[in-house]
């Protein structure tokens, strides 16, 4: 399968390197707020719900999803003060996938510091999952915002399809490049399409679809770039084993792209360690290092940037803003990022 055509041509621009602080600059203050809002709404006087709140806050991470809902919101005008509860919300539904996707995936880390599932248990992790899902849903009805609550609702049910899909697979060698992008589509950039609309409706209603937009294409840079991340960086820096999707039968844009061009003997080595249930780190170099020849890295990288010119081509019609701007260097800081 060949890469498809968007309708414009793409153009590969020059980049510096963009940091998240420049990206949350205009919505920082609010962050902080954000922050309150999620703890004041897991936190319970229950043991055990204290103690595993307690370490979801502290592994949040870079709160990106809830900055593209208050950037979004800034677009034009003042934003209203749902905003705030919405980006909370938003960082709730995204913290219970993580949560639920550890458990599901049996991991160990994620972001250097250990999971839900291998402080307590698989049971508890999925549990805390639900818990953080209802929350986020009971925060929405307060604030009786139906359209929002539409929005989220439906890219939730993307995940859950998204995550039904990748475990259904069978086999993985035959997993095409439309699958691939139906699945990151689903499991990764359908939040990030729903931050930035629900973020919209709290300030610029009139922008809503083409942010939407916007947070799709952004989406799927953020996964392929996450993707190529796995076969670039050592653990060290991503706080997870290197080439852990190989490790765990993912079969991602790299590996797709160099099948392609794959000897049979080649072939053959990706089946078997496809099949070995524990892969040794030598297994999963060997193979990563034939993705490399193949050109598997050239091919999601230059997927990704066409990505990210889509999505700058979104901003073009928005006001001029520091909004807009940061939104602008969110590409960027997608593009760039390592970890």
């Amino acid at each position: 399968m060949t890469a498809r055509s968007f309708d414009a041509p793409v153009v590969h621009h020059a980049t510096r390197v963009v940091t998240l602080d420049e990206v949350q600059a205009p919505v920082r203050d609010d962050l902080e707020k954000v922050r309150d809002t999620m703890e004041k709404s897991i936190t319970r006087n229950i043991p055990m719900l204290a103690t595993a709140a307690r370490h979801l806050l502290a592994m949040r991470g870079k709160m990106f999803r809830p900055s593209l809902v208050l950037l979004a919101s800034h677009t034009s005008g003042t934003p209203t003060r749902d905003a705030l509860v919405v980006a909370a919300v938003v960082e709730m539904v995204h913290l219970a996938t993580l949560v639920h996707d550890d458990a599901i995936d049996h991991s160990m880390l994620r972001r250097g510091m250990p999971t839900i599932n291998s402080l307590f248990s698989d049971q508890i992790s999925v549990i805390m999952g639900d818990y953080l899902y209802s929350t986020a849903l009971t925060q929405l009805v307060a604030l009786e915002n139906m359209p929002a609550m539409r929005v989220l609702i439906d890219a939730s049910t993307q995940m859950s399809v998204g995550e039904l899909s990748q475990l259904s697979t069978v086999e993985p060698l035959d997993f095409s490049e439309s699958d691939y992008e139906f699945l990151i589509r689903s499991k990764t950039a359908s939040l990030m399409s729903a931050a930035c609309c629900v973020g919209a409706m709290c300030g610029a209603p009139a922008y809503s679809n083409v942010l939407a937009g916007y947070g799709d294409a952004l989406g799927m840079v953020f996964q392929i770039t996450d993707d190529l991340i796995d076969f670039t960086e050592a653990s060290e820096t991503t706080g997870k084993p290197s080439g852990l999707d190989l490790k765990e039968h993912k079969v991602t844009l790299p590996l797709i792209a160099a099948l392609r061009s794959m000897t049979q003997a080649e072939r053959a080595r990706v089946a078997s360690l496809l099949e070995t249930s524990d892969p040794s780190d030598e297994e999963v170099a060997a193979i990563a290092e034939i993705v490399v020849e193949r050109g598997g890295l050239d091919y999601a990288r230059n997927r990704a940037a066409e990505y990210a010119d889509r999505a700058r081509s979104s901003l073009v019609g928005l006001p001029p803003t520091p909004a807009r701007d940061a939104l602008g260097a969110a590409i960027s800081y997608v593009m760039e990022r390592h970890a």
